[in-house]
């Protein structure tokens, strides 16, 4: 659980990292682009204090550097309209089609609604606010240069990027924490089943020399049944971190036979209810592996209900997958640990280890190309886990 609170604590930090990186780059980007705005908007009447000197020019005025601050201009979109609506002068306007009036009108009209506008007066020299008491005048009409419309987008491409990258570093540590428990079960899972084979050899001899010294003894065949229980047991650890091959089986009887196990090694306040179909289901599975996802859920089912209440089996099928329901009337599981009880370690019991969840979704996603998952819940009502099989 250390582990976990570690990886969730990496994850706030890069979310927190990420959300700061985002406000400072907004931050940033809107000064910036404050300033470059009002830095246009002043070449901008110096531009128009430029077109009203060469309006207004004698015949033998000098006109160079007047010329050159207009022909400067060479980012900044801008028409120029006359009192009349005419459009007197543009610059930075890309002319689409044949037809360049109708192109600078709808050019015009879409500076317009971008707010920037200058009017200058041809009588006084002055640029200042619009005055109808003024009888001579040029509007000028100019949006937002294309560097200053890029750095007001560059944060949210920024912000993107690093929205990416977080998504990728928490990927990469869920994928990281993923595999570190995988080792560490597999490699237990292998050292269980490496330990536990000397031992089944050894009582499978010693069973046979006592069935074959004590033929009649009516204790010995229940002695040789939990020995290879043992070994089939042995046998699902030592399956753990390979691939099994899985073989073409009929779920009916393999549900029902783990039901049939733990039924006699449980209280008998517990009632299994089965329903199953009437005609056998065909899945391709391994059934020692399964036989352990089933036994897990059972046994669950009887903690949750502390020993005492039904638990019920439903078998169905769809076009594509047939379906495993085993619900109890437990205690439940609140909503919001529907995921958190297949996570390894996670566990309400005070000597449970927390891996039977854990290893059952392994079992089934991993080597059956299955899915398990907490149908529903209520509280003191009980809990439905299903199983989903490829058929």
């Amino acid at each position: 659980m250390q582990y976990t609170d570690r990886i969730r604590q990496v994850k706030i930090v890069l979310v927190v990292v990420a959300v700061l990186i985002a406000i400072s780059s907004l931050r940033v980007s809107h000064v910036l682009t404050r300033d470059l705005s009002a830095e246009e908007r002043a070449k901008m009447e110096v531009w128009a204090d430029a077109l009203r000197a060469l309006n207004n020019a004698g015949e033998d005025a000098d006109l160079t550097l007047v010329l050159r601050v207009l022909a400067g201009n060479n980012t900044i979109p801008v028409i120029a309209v006359g009192k009349d609506s005419t459009i007197q002068t543009w610059r930075n306007i890309r002319i689409r089609g044949r037809d360049t009036l109708a192109c600078l009108n709808r050019e015009l009209e879409k500076l317009r609604l971008a707010g920037h506008a200058i009017r200058i007066y041809m009588d006084d020299g002055n640029v200042r606010p619009s005055s109808r008491r003024v009888r001579d005048y040029i509007d000028i009409y100019y949006e937002d240069s294309l560097m200053l419309r890029r750095l007001a987008t560059y944060p949210y491409v920024q912000l993107g990027v690093v929205l990416i990258f977080v998504i990728v570093a928490i990927f990469a540590l869920l994928s990281s924490k993923r595999a570190e428990q995988n080792k560490v079960w597999v490699g237990l899972s292998k050292e269980t089943a490496h330990q536990l084979g000397t031992p089944i050899s050894s009582l499978m001899a010693w069973t046979e020399i006592l069935q074959a010294k004590y033929p009649d003894d009516d204790l010995l065949p229940e002695m040789g049944n939990d020995v290879n229980r043992l070994r089939v047991i042995a046998d699902r650890f030592s399956k753990i971190g390979s691939m099994p091959e899985p073989q073409l089986d009929n779920l009916n009887e393999v549900v029902d036979k783990a039901i049939a196990y733990i039924a006699r090694r449980t209280s008998n306040k517990v009632d299994f209810v089965r329903h199953f179909p009437e005609e056998p289901i065909w899945v391709r599975l391994n059934d020692a592996l399964f036989e352990w996802v089933l036994e897990n859920l059972y046994k669950n089912a009887i903690d949750a209900m502390d020993g005492q209440g039904t638990i019920t089996v439903t078998l169905s099928e769809m076009p594509q997958k047939a379906i495993i329901d085993v619900a109890d009337t437990g205690k439940g599981i609140p909503k919001s640990k529907f995921k958190a009880v297949f996570t390894p370690g996670y566990t309400t019991k005070k000597r449970g280890w927390g891996l039977g969840l854990s290893l059952a979704r392994r079992i089934v996603e991993d080597y059956h190309k299955g899915r398990i998952y907490v149908r529903r819940s209520e509280p003191n009502k009980g809990t439905v886990f299903r199983i989903e099989l490829k058929k």
